[in-house]
């Protein structure tokens, strides 16, 4: 009886670490088009994204506002894990809500997350008001979070 459970113990906290991911880094910033190319692309190769996973809110355009997020995980998040950003941008004082799929090829992975086309009107002068950035899993949960300084109002 002991020994089942140690082990159901074991195995619940193996389940919960391995979904321990966190957000080493986020960088927003715009990027050209250009910046994404490369010589074999120059070539008539594919897009080659260079050890990167990126994904763009509309697939056609290149230029636009990404965030770079580069993540570190103990194991590989559940099935269905998504990256939820909400900004306000500057034309808009309403927060505007965008999905991308969250699929980590290790234990550290460098994900572009791009808001092109439509997605974002500003061009490259523009910059957000505020943003966040939240990791979900399938079921909803927050496996990590960050966000911009202005996104709360600061405790007085």
């Amino acid at each position: 009886m002991r020994f089942a459970l140690l082990a159901a113990c074991f195995v619940l906290t193996a389940a919960l670490r391995a979904a321990d991911v966190e957000f080493v880094r986020v960088w927003p910033a715009w990027r050209d088009a250009a910046s994404f190319e490369t010589i074999g692309e120059y070539f008539g190769g594919a897009e080659n994204p260079r050890g990167q996973v990126v994904v763009r809110s509309q697939s056609a355009a290149r230029d636009g506002y990404y965030f770079l997020v580069r993540t570190r995980t103990a194991g590989v998040p559940a099935a269905g894990a998504q990256f939820v950003l909400e900004l306000i941008r500057p034309d808009a004082p309403e927060a505007k809500r965008f999905s991308f799929p969250a699929a980590f090829a290790g234990k550290e992975t460098v994900f572009q997350l791009g808001l092109t086309g439509a997605d974002w009107p500003g061009g490259k002068n523009a910059h957000p008001v505020a943003w966040r950035l939240t990791l979900r899993d399938g079921a909803d949960r927050v496996l990590a979070e960050q966000k911009s300084f202005l996104w709360e109002k600061p405790a007085k």
